[in-house]
């Protein structure tokens, strides 16, 4: 039913090794294991030799489709996911003549400390082995695109309308910029761990073995699989670091539809030219067009994933008193919600490879309008204090559109002295460009991986 499993199946695929429901139970399983391996290490159970390690290792990494389809049986039946788990290791140690440490599984835990850690893990990984992989490498494409046309002078548009020269290459830079710094803070950022028990409080834990220092085993255990420790938890381990990263995702996406939507006016405008697929069809009626339906889909993409962001963020952080089980169904919407991002990404990038600049047309708008050039008339107007200065050039350019020969007959007319005439003629659109090219040299400096 989700288009995610079937039209974007091929898309999305590298996320199913971090955020399918098998993943979900393999991190399960890992937690267990390891929660089992710490117990030996304090105590709790008695000290387990290597190879009785190694078998315990290997049920994570030897787990496969039928143990995890013999958990979703489990679940059927208990109508529990983690109980589920703990029913299939039962058989496992069974397997591995370790009965001895049946009732040690899941002990003093409740689900919420195997999930918290289980679901953070899923979506840390997800994000930096797959999203921001393919983050960097859009990033690298603009920042190579920003560089080639760095030098290319085009008309920049405020509300649409003409209003000074710009560089593509500066023009690109920005969203390269804007990308890199939401990268660096995806990068730095930090998901938590809880291991408190059934309110946070590790009661179980105190009471069953109270010379245990249970704060500190909990720490070490959440920092081994490189999460940060949480100590101040209800049942549940708040999910106010899930909602930030997935905050920073949701601006990517953002972004992400400003650039798409930029890409798809310069192209409907012919200042970029997409390379035609000679197997595809742009229409099924219009046999000369080439749309840009990569960008248009990265931007529904990214509509659709800030939607189901925008869900998880107003309701993830909200559980009533120590537990309830309403973010329990939410939180499974992680993955949809990457998924959809992955595409905005991958889309994005496709439609960027394919597309190259309309030098010609580029500069044929550029030097068809003039105008342009009223800002720096009036600056210098100001400079040499001649008075009424903005009002002088409104009541001689507003609303119009002139060439080139109808720019320079202007000038002469107006009553300003003629040293000012002189240096306003020697602009044209194409030199009046700042220091466009100096901020993508900047970019290029900035953006380092």
């Amino acid at each position: 039913m989700s288009p995610l499993a079937d039209r974007y199946g091929q898309l999305v695929a590298p996320l199913s090794n971090y955020l399918s429901e098998s993943a979900l139970i393999k991190y399960r399983v890992e937690i267990e294991i390891r929660y089992l391996l710490k117990l030996s290490e304090v105590g709790v159970i008695r000290k387990l030799n290597k190879i009785e390690i190694s078998n315990l290792i290997k049920i994570i990494t030897n787990l496969d489709d039928q143990d995890i389809q013999k958990a979703k049986e489990f679940e059927e039946v208990v109508h529990h996911d983690v109980k589920a788990i703990e029913l299939l290791l039962r058989e496992k140690l069974k397997e591995i003549n370790l009965e001895e440490l049946i009732e040690k599984i899941h002990f003093c835990l409740t689900s919420e400390d195997v999930n918290n850690i289980a679901y953070r893990l899923m979506l840390k990984y997800s994000v930096s082995e797959v999203l921001m992989k393919e983050l960097q490498s859009l990033i690298s494409e603009l920042v190579q695109f920003s560089k080639e046309t760095k030098s290319t002078v085009m008309m920049a548009r405020t509300h649409g309308q003409d209003a000074v020269p710009t560089t593509l290459g500066k023009e690109i830079a920005v969203y390269a910029t804007r990308l890199f710094k939401i990268y660096k803070k995806i990068e730095r950022n930090n998901l938590t761990g809880k291991l408190g028990g059934a309110i946070g409080g590790w009661n179980a834990h105190l009471y069953s073995e109270p010379q245990i220092n249970w704060m500190k085993f909990s720490k070490e255990f959440v920092e081994s699989v490189d999460l940060e420790f949480n100590e101040f938890t209800t049942q549940i381990n708040p999910y106010d670091d899930v909602v930030e990263l997935l905050s920073l995702i949701h601006q990517m996406n953002s972004i992400m539809i400003d650039f798409n939507q930029d890409m798809w006016r310069y192209i409907s405008d012919d200042w970029i030219k997409q390379k035609p697929d000679s197997k595809s069809v742009g229409s099924s009626t219009m046999a000369q067009k080439v749309n840009p339906i990569n960008f248009e889909n990265s931007e529904g993409n990214a509509q659709i994933a800030n939607g189901i962001i925008e869900a998880l963020n107003r309701t993830l952080p909200i559980s009533r008193l120590q537990r309830d089980l309403s973010n329990s169904t939410i939180v499974r919407n992680i993955g949809p919600a990457l998924g959809h991002s992955l595409i905005v990404i991958k889309s994005a990038s496709r439609g960027f490879s394919k597309i190259h600049p309309n030098f010609e047309e580029i500069e044929h708008h550029l030097m068809s309008n003039w105008s342009i050039l009223a800002d720096p008339l009036q600056i210098l107007l100001r400079k040499n204090n001649i008075e009424n200065s903005f009002n002088l050039v409104k009541e001689q350019m507003m609303g119009k559109k002139l060439s080139e020969k109808a720019w320079i007959k202007m000038i002469k007319e107006m009553d300003i002295p003629k040293n000012v005439k002189n240096e306003i003629l020697m602009l044209n659109p194409r030199t009046y460009t700042g220091y466009c090219e100096s901020v993508v040299d900047d970019a290029i400096k900035l953006i380092k991986f």
